[in-house]
């Protein structure tokens, strides 16, 4: 058996622990050898009444808790496990811890979350926009909680005009997700063009009601958009993820929901400013060109051009008929010379000198003596007349 060293034998087990069964698990224990280091880094021990191991939970996780962890409490620490070679000992590595008593929820909370995920219920992609100026805001929170009164003081101080709708609902506790769910069904009913739905601060707990799964569905089918706002800025639950939009706190949602008034005031006295300048522009542009046009020849004396115009006229008609009496000269001149050469070569001019021509009965012309017989008549056409003759006698070639 061929031996291997220490660290290829780590490096086989660390790759044997990288199975999907060992990278997303949970795992219930008490915590023993709390060590928060000065890198930020959080060491510590799980144990049970039988067996321990050592978990570590970088900075970057832990820095999201809400809570600190301590020696002696029981929790759920979700993670995946791997081997630090320098000693060789295997490991949790922490993702998210929980309170054991939270535990399940926050287990459930995740869940939900990668489901929907996977569902599409968070892209981006079927998320709407919200209205630059809504006329009227719905909001779904619990009518005596301390959201309620922060939304409708910002809205009324950004935009005193926008109207307010509100659908009392419960926010925690036993049957809040179907109150919540009924509240959004009855805004669609309505003519509010965004919907705030959210609440104060808690905890886990009691935030839980927007971690309902047919309340998301109920925000994602709704016909109008949705704002959620629950909790502090550090608080997150499903609904915020399948919302159009998500605000860290109530005031901040109101605050995205509306444009500042005096914002818009100062806008719109800007682009009209910049209206009038441009008009004013375009009317000094046209008054100069109107100007260039009445001190133009043709609107001073309009008798002017047309007076050019008729001499220009006049000039084309003479050329014309120049043109045409020259042409027409030539045109006889080139017929006299063709009709001199045509008499030149008629038959009767060749007759003028004495010649004839001759032609049997039928008519055919005679061009040689062996055409005819003794005997035949033969017409024999003269310049002036025509001889009707026999043959006496011939003398072919």
């Amino acid at each position: 058996m061929q031996p291997i060293t220490v660290s290829e034998l780590t490096k086989r087990i660390s790759s044997a622990l990288s199975v999907p069964a060992f990278q997303s698990l949970a795992v219930e224990g008490e915590i023993s050898n709390f060590v928060h280091h000065a890198s930020g880094h959080m060491y510590f021990s799980l144990k049970d009444a039988h067996s321990r191991v050592k978990a570590v939970m970088f900075r970057s996780r832990n820095r999201l808790l809400n809570f600190l962890p301590k020696n002696g409490e029981t929790v759920i620490a979700v993670g995946s496990v791997g081997v630090y070679e320098p000693s060789g000992e295997y490991q949790l590595y922490v993702e998210m811890l929980f309170p054991k008593g939270t535990g399940d929820l926050h287990l459930a909370f995740e869940k939900l979350k990668a489901k929907l995920e996977a569902e599409g219920l968070f892209d981006a992609a079927r998320k709407r926009p919200l209205p630059l100026l809504p006329r009227k805001v719905g909001v779904i929170t619990s009518p005596s909680g301390a959201a309620l009164r922060d939304i409708i003081r910002v809205l009324t101080r950004r935009f005193p005009a926008v109207q307010i709708l509100v659908f009392p609902a419960l926010v925690q506790g036993e049957g809040a997700p179907e109150s919540l769910i009924k509240a959004l069904q009855l805004a669609q009913d309505t003519d509010c063009d965004v919907l705030i739905m959210g609440r104060g601060g808690g905890s886990f707990e009691e935030l839980n009601a927007f971690n309902d799964e047919q309340l998301a569905r109920a925000i994602a089918n709704s016909a109008i958009p949705v704002v959620s706002a629950v909790g502090h800025e550090t608080d997150f639950t499903i609904a915020d993820f399948v919302a159009d939009l998500r605000a860290p706190t109530p005031s901040a949602a109101a605050e995205l929901v509306v444009p500042l008034q005096e914002e818009l005031q100062r806008a719109v006295t800007s682009a009209a400013k910049r209206l009038v300048g441009a008009l004013r522009r375009q009317i000094s542009a046209e008054r100069r060109f109107l100007t260039q046009l009445a001190s133009s020849a043709a609107l001073q004396r309009p008798d002017y051009r047309v007076n050019q115009l008729r001499q220009r006229l006049d000039d084309l008609f003479t050329n014309l008929t120049l043109h045409n009496t020259h042409k027409l000269a030539l045109r006889r001149s080139q017929l006299g010379n063709l009709a001199g050469r045509l008499e030149t070569l008629s038959p009767l001019q060749t007759l003028a000198r004495g010649y004839a021509i001759c032609s049997d009965a039928e008519g055919h012309v005679l061009r040689s003596a062996d055409q005819v017989q003794p005997g035949d008549a033969v017409n024999v056409t003269l310049y002036a007349g025509l001889l009707l003759c026999r043959v006496e006698g011939r003398k072919c070639p």
